[in-house]
């Protein structure tokens, strides 16, 4: 049998026909770059936990009692309780002091549960002195001090003018008639003021079906019970300085 010949011992043994190193082809390189690029199962969820963590300290920093931006799910919800009536008296005993029973706080004779708030209306907390108490006064006025009553009896003063520093003159009849019903609409707009002043904050303690703060019933006080309280109430300083000045020529500032 004839021997291969020279030439095609040569063609197969020839460098160009040999397998390409392992290390030096573009396709190994390319895979080589996918492996390092590839991002794992376990980065997306270190991805997501890091950005639940963020989210959830940004909320807790902006809103001072909630990780979830406000959103309570139903199972972290406090059991609605109520209706219920209390009197005054019954209701100092929802302030807080006993952890066995919920916080309460009353705006305008109506009963909000705040439980959910310990930190805020609870002993040592920063609006703790409204709780297990009736305080629409100090809603309206701001006076935290003093007004800490449901007594709302000339409280609209506040949103009335007084005479800037004019020199008193002597006014005729015509004069007087419409001082007078100047007066009346003024007082009659104040009080609208006072209500709505009120309504704000009902609205803002009675969440609905998802907020943190829910109605529970009404503080029950007998017919005439403001006339019980003594004497209407002055207002009090900082109520007084921000009421409007009357100029010379009615206008208010």
């Amino acid at each position: 049998m004839a021997s291969p010949s020279p030439n095609l011992r040569a063609r197969h043994t020839s460098p160009s026909d040999s397998p390409p190193s392992k290390s030096t082809t573009p396709t190994t390189k390319l895979i080589s770059q996918e492996d390092r690029t590839r991002i794992s199962l376990l980065d997306i969820i270190r991805l997501l936990a890091g950005l639940i963590l963020l989210s959830s300290s940004l909320s807790w920093f902006i809103t001072g009692d909630s990780l979830l931006w406000g959103y309570r799910p139903a199972l972290t919800r406090p059991a609605r309780r109520g209706p219920i009536s209390l009197t005054d008296t019954e209701l100092a005993a929802y302030d807080g002091s006993n952890p066995s029973l919920p916080i309460y706080v009353a705006i305008n004779g109506s009963i909000y549960d705040v439980s959910v708030s310990p930190h805020f209306y609870g002993p040592g907390g920063s609006y703790s002195f409204f709780a297990g108490r009736d305080a629409t006064r100090a809603y309206v006025t701001g006076c935290f001090d003093e007004d800490l009553t449901p007594d709302l009896r000339g409280v609209e003063e506040m949103f009335m003018s007084v005479d800037g520093d004019e020199e008193e003159k002597k006014e005729t009849k015509e004069e007087k008639r419409e001082g007078k019903l100047r007066l009346e609409r003024e007082r009659r707009v104040a009080r609208k003021k006072v209500r709505d002043t009120v309504r704000g904050w009902e609205k803002m303690f009675d969440g609905g079906k998802d907020g943190k703060y829910f109605w529970v019933g009404r503080v029950k006080r007998e017919e005439g019970w403001e006339e019980r309280l003594g004497p209407v109430r002055e207002l009090c300083k900082k109520a007084r300085d921000g009421r409007p000045k009357r100029g010379k020529e009615g206008a208010t500032s």
